[in-house]
């Protein structure tokens, strides 16, 4: 199994400042969304909303709390 990388808070807010990336929470719950949102994250319903459109090399960062 491949390790996913890791990413530092100060890099993800760098990218996310630049938008080369997009900050997603991987919660499910649009409620759970609500009570772990950061600045600048889309809930997953959105991420996968989407999807489709997103060219392929958008970089995505997902997180949980």
């Amino acid at each position: 199994m491949t390790e996913v990388p890791r990413v530092s808070p100060a890099e993800t807010r760098g990218k996310l400042i630049q938008k080369k990336a997009m900050l997603v929470c991987a919660y499910a719950s649009d409620d759970q969304f609500k009570q772990m949102q950061l600045d600048g994250a889309i809930p997953l319903s959105r991420f996968e909303a989407r999807l489709p459109m997103l060219p392929r090399t958008q970089e995505i960062i997902f997180y949980c709390a």
